[in-house]
């Protein structure tokens, strides 16, 4: 039996899973909790990795691993290997001002075309000009930029700050993927290729205000090794991760609901959206992984349970008994605003109430349509860029709800199946360890 080791270190915990790389079988499995907040100190991820690790039996036995993770967050280091400051997470929105400033200097039309991306507070980018900006010091001792599964990786392999690690603090062994280099801003597939990074410095000088060291992007096939000579494959962004780990292929588009929600298409032609809308990012395969983000998702789901008083099941039962089109309720769900469509200052509304519409069961469908509704456009999105969509792969905590998969292929305009609830993050990084073990 050759067993492979799978990490998904995403913002609530790090999720540590061996495989058998043979029958794909998980064999056994760890995890620890990460703190909460938009920065962090990467310290923690790096004690969660060592107690996921030791959870799940340890890596002794394990011929290769891999690491996907949460992208974009910024991992700032000095010329000893330290991290500068906390690291800025995907979700920490101080830098909006910053992604502002690098539209008005560059221009939409050329960002995308550069780097299939236009900023917004999200991307590595945006948090780098922050830096600049903000805290001029620390941004001025910065020698490499790293995203968390980089780090995480480099510290495994053994590298980190003096007196902290075997290897020592050698910058030039930080290795990446292309799926999360996709993420930074400013990273282009069409720019990379052997002997070439992808990397296009104009834009990381602009944000940094000074040239660093940045991750050598490895192929899908190609590998490094660790202190002990195991096989270390790429990583992965966590998006890029989970297609990977629910198999998805050309003409799947995978649409995740959880607290937010994210559709990401398995491509094989990189895409390009100067509206932002769609974000051009790599997989971790050689292809790409168009992708839109929508804040309202599972939570749209738990407001109205909570309004109703019912949990999660009754709330599916509610939403089966009414009618398709719920006697006209309409809940459009910007509860939080919106990031897809960009209505940050949006608000939910509920239009369509008549003395007959206005039952509790109507409530529950118009709560899973609309849901449902915010998702698909960004399937449309998708297909205005020529994205071909085939089948839905629904995974995630709501697509649990009976509601929501008998619901949504009406909604989503497509054939929708939902895998077994997994770990597909940790999953992909599996399948991609065993590729590079030769299993």
């Amino acid at each position: 039996m050759t067993l492979v080791a799978g990490v998904d270190s995403s913002t609530q915990s790090c999720k540590v899973v061996i495989v058998d790389a043979d029958t794909g079988a998980v064999v056994r499995e760890g995890r620890a909790a990460h703190p909460d907040g938009t920065e962090v100190d990467p310290a923690a991820w790096w004690r969660a990795l060592q107690e996921a690790i030791a959870a799940a039996g340890g890596l002794d036995d394990v011929a290769a691993w891999s690491i996907g993770g949460q992208q974009h967050g910024m991992v700032a280091l000095d010329a000893e290997g330290r991290v500068i400051r906390d690291a800025l997470l995907w979700n920490d929105t101080r830098s909006a001002g910053a992604a502002e400033a690098l539209i008005d200097q560059f221009g939409v039309e050329s960002l995308a075309q550069r780097t299939g991306l236009v900023p917004v507070a999200s991307f590595t980018i945006t948090k780098l000009r922050w830096l600049r900006d903000a805290e001029p010091d620390n941004a001025a001792r910065v020698a490499a930029v790293a995203l968390p599964h980089d780090w995480l990786m480099w510290r495994l392999r053994g590298f980190g700050p003096v007196g902290e690690s075997a290897g020592g603090p050698v910058l030039e062994e930080l290795v990446t993927d292309r799926s999360d280099a996709s993420g930074t801003g400013y990273w282009s597939p069409d720019a990379w290729a052997p002997g070439l990074d992808g990397y296009d410095r104009e834009l990381f000088i602009a944000a940094l205000g000074h040239d660093a060291v940045l991750p050598r992007v490895l192929g899908p096939a190609e590998w490094v090794v660790d202190g002990a000579e195991r096989r270390v494959a790429p990583g992965a962004g966590d998006n890029a991760g989970a297609a990977l780990g629910v198999g998805a292929g050309t003409g799947d588009v995978v649409v995740s609901i959880g607290t937010s929600g994210t559709v990401f298409a398995v491509s094989a032609e990189r895409t390009v959206d100067p509206s932002g809308t769609v974000a051009g990012f790599a997989d971790a395969d050689g292809g790409f992984l168009p992708i839109v983000v929508t804040l309202n998702a599972a939570r749209v789901l738990d407001a109205i349970a909570r309004l109703l008083g019912v949990d999660h099941t009754a709330l599916s039962d509610l939403a089966l008994a009414a009618h398709p089109g719920a006697g006209g309720l309409t809940l459009l769900p910007y509860f939080e605003g919106e990031r897809t469509p960009n209505l940050p200052d949006a608000t939910a509304s509920l239009t369509g109430m008549t003395l007959a519409s206005t039952t509790r069961e109507n409530l529950a469908r118009a709560a899973v349509e609309g849901m449902l509704s915010g998702l698909g456009a960004g399937l449309d999105a998708l297909r205005e860029l020529g994205v071909p969509l085939e089948r839905a792969l629904l995974i995630g905590g709501a697509a649990q709800s009976a509601a929501v998969r008998e619901i949504a292929p009406a909604v989503l305009g497509l054939p929708v199946e939902v895998p077994a609830p997994g770990e597909y993050v940790a999953l992909g990084a599996a399948r991609q360890a065993a590729r590079i073990a030769g299993a």
